[in-house]
């Protein structure tokens, strides 16, 4: 039996490649003062309903379980990250610098370099409205490029909408529901250039920012106060 359509098996090999990413990752990130933290694969389908709308369920792996519950495979790691501030922020001090490598799902076509399953970086800063917090995401985002052997002439930084962008601030510590239409990301694509490429390419999602690296680099656009 094969693997299901979108999914993967990392053989030994594959899966020595994977770690070295996520050691990349988790580098990077703890040098600029992040810490790990996680949440469950399966949330309530309401989570993602509340965020991105009726519309997201024709993209997600969602059922109902045995308890009669609608639930749903984690297609981003936003709304579980929400759920948690709005539930747990009091046990912290402001500002919040978390990041999480998760694997996500989305139902989808899969197609070159996007199957229904692959990991990504998040790293995420709550409680800061500054907008030098936003550059310093960037500048993390350019150190895990960096991270892989990329210099300036292999990639370009593009930012879509940077006025309302730096402008907007993040109100945080919200009940969830209305917390989760608020926590932005930056609409960002990095380009890459590398020996193993026949030409550049771009991938450019609402949601963060890709490289041409096997999984997705994601970094969002809550504010941090550079170290």
């Amino acid at each position: 039996m094969q693997p299901l359509t979108g999914f993967r098996d990392f053989l030994p090999a594959a899966c020595a490649e994977r770690n070295y990413i996520f050691a990349k990752w988790r580098e990077v990130a703890g040098r600029y003062g992040f810490v790990e933290f996680d949440g469950p694969v399966l949330e309530e389908l309401d989570l993602y309903k509340k965020k991105s709308g009726d519309e997201i369920v024709r993209q997600l792996y969602e059922f109902v379980d045995k308890g009669e519950r609608a639930v749903a495979l984690r297609p981003e790691m936003t709304p579980t990250l929400a759920r948690i501030v709005a539930e747990q922020h009091r046990q912290f001090r402001k500002p919040l610098k978390w990041f999480s490598i998760p694997q996500v799902f989305r139902y989808e076509r899969p197609q070159r370099g996007r199957l229904r399953e692959h990991f990504q970086l998040n790293c995420d800063i709550i409680g800061e409205e500054a907008p030098e917090a936003d550059a310093e995401l960037i500048a993390l985002a350019i150190d895990v490029v960096r991270a892989f052997g990329f210099t300036a002439q292999d990639f370009v930084i593009h930012i879509a909408r940077a006025e309302e962008h730096f402008r907007a601030g993040t109100a945080l510590l919200q009940p969830a529901a209305q917390l989760l239409p608020r926590l932005r990301s930056c609409k960002s694509a990095v380009r890459t250039r590398s020996p193993c490429d026949r030409g550049p390419r771009v991938a450019q999602r609402e949601s963060g920012i890709w490289t041409n690296l096997s999984t997705p680099l994601k970094t969002s656009s809550r504010t941090v106060r550079p170290p």
